[in-house]
């Protein structure tokens, strides 16, 4: 799965994910809701295989990407610890 930047405000970022997997987006979208600094997020899923996958966040506060990164990171560790 490819991940690109459509586009980027100050307190916003939309993502597009080529042959998106949502078994990986659900629980990444999860940890964003979970975080009191993101303000939205949005899955965008018009049709698959005309465009791509697409995940919007705001934040109150805060960098979009760092919060994209910190969910990431929880995901990662989440089922690195369901490995051991």
């Amino acid at each position: 799965m490819q991940t690109y930047i459509v586009e980027r405000t100050d307190d916003s970022v939309t993502l597009a994910f080529k042959d998106a997997n949502l078994t990986l987006i659900t629980p990444l979208m999860k940890e964003l809701y979970d975080d009191e600094d993101v303000d939205l997020v949005r899955y965008i899923d018009k049709h698959p295989e005309l465009e791509d996958r697409r995940l919007y966040v705001r934040v109150k506060k805060g960098d979009p990407i760092e919060a994209i990164k910190k969910a990431s990171g929880a995901v990662s560790e989440y089922y690195s610890a369901l490995k051991e």
